[in-house]
């Protein structure tokens, strides 16, 4: 009876993981910072770069077939994406926001403590696709 009561447990969830919604006012936030940072479960990268960044690192992101645009548009000048991982399905969230020659890129986890460097990872990985190289 208990190994039905845990199974059930996990079950519940792992369903609640995959889908709670995202409330956009939580998620679709402007990056604030400078420089790069990272955390346990965040990144932020700060690229110094033209105008047609956002529109770059947008394409990238989109073709990953794990991510979906959360909110935002290229018109915005601010967009952010929800990336969820193969097994469990947990959602990272990534906002990228253009302002002037500046590109904030902020990855997040929405779960738990650490992501062990997986927003690092994608976010660094995406950058490195952009045309221009970031």
């Amino acid at each position: 009876m208990l190994i039905w009561v845990l199974l059930i447990a996990v079950v519940v969830v792992l369903g609640y993981i995959r889908l709670a919604p995202s409330d956009v006012t939580e998620w679709h936030v402007a990056p604030i910072g400078d420089s790069d940072a990272d955390t346990r479960g965040s990144v932020l990268r700060v690229l110094q770069t033209g105008p047609e960044a956002l529109k770059q690192f947008d394409e990238v992101a989109r073709a990953d077939p794990a991510t979906k645009v959360l909110a935002g548009s290229l018109d915005q000048g601010m967009i952010s994406y929800i990336t969820r991982s193969k097994v469990f399905g947990f959602p990272d969230y990534t906002t990228a926001h253009q302002q002037g020659e500046t590109l904030r890129i902020y990855a997040r986890l929405r779960f738990g403590r650490s992501d062990f460097g997986v927003n690092r990872a994608r976010v660094e990985a995406w950058i490195a696709q952009m045309p221009s190289g970031g």
